[in-house]
């Protein structure tokens, strides 16, 4: 991914913020010579810089089949929004542009088949997804487990590279980014809204002259 400098996040509280906030990301690999992604929710985990992803496709997407040794890329889609120059204190000396935060974790699929450990994959996500709810879902016993789970075919994704990319307008005088946190604010929607957020703390975090 191209990152310049000034959008480079480091600090890997970037990335757990960025998979709180929406872990349905996208899976790219290749099959016969041509790129494949799967769009898919993950359970995130870190230790210091020791990344894993943990999900499951549909046993039918040919994904799967062709991933085993594959360095893979997957994706955590961060708010983003349009940004106009109206809103810059000079908007004749700029360009509209499109802010955003977005991470590309590289890796090493492991194929989890083992129906045990896919029932474990299966009631992770699902404690995970289903946290906060007053009566949280939960496999059935009366479900015909082995059935549903030779469905799926699982996989723990562990990252050997990370890249987050902030693109907040750092590389513009806090003038303008006060008028685009304003701007984004008056606009409504939660990405605008999360996206001013983000914007707000970049602000904050700067050095003062």
């Amino acid at each position: 991914m191209y990152i310049p400098a000034y959008f480079h996040e480091t600090d890997l509280k970037a990335l757990d913020w960025l998979a709180a906030h929406d872990a349905f990301g996208t899976l790219i690999s290749a099959n016969e010579g041509a790129p494949v992604a799967t769009h898919l929710p993950v359970l995130y985990r870190r230790a210091g810089t020791q990344v894993t992803l943990t999900g499951h496709w549909a046993r039918q997407n040919p994904q799967w089949s062709a991933i085993a040794g594959q360095r893979v890329l997957f994706i955590f889609h961060g708010p983003h929004a349009y940004i106009s120059p109206r809103w810059y204190t000079d908007p004749a000396g700029s360009v509209p542009t499109w802010d955003y935060a977005t991470a590309h974790l590289y890796g090493q699929v492991r194929l989890i088949e083992d129906l045990e450990k896919l029932e474990q994959v299966v009631a992770a996500l699902a404690a995970h997804f289903e946290a906060g709810a007053a009566t949280p879902w939960r496999m059935s016993p009366t479900l015909p487990r082995q059935q549903l789970l030779r469905g799926i075919v699982g996989f723990e994704l562990v990252v050997d590279d990370i890249q987050v990319k902030f693109k907040l307008n750092q590389n513009h005088p806090p003038a303008n980014v006060e008028g685009v946190i304003a701007a984004l604010r008056a606009q409504g929607g939660d990405d605008a809204a999360a996206l001013a957020a983000l914007m707000q703390q970049a602000l904050d975090q700067r050095p003062r002259s």
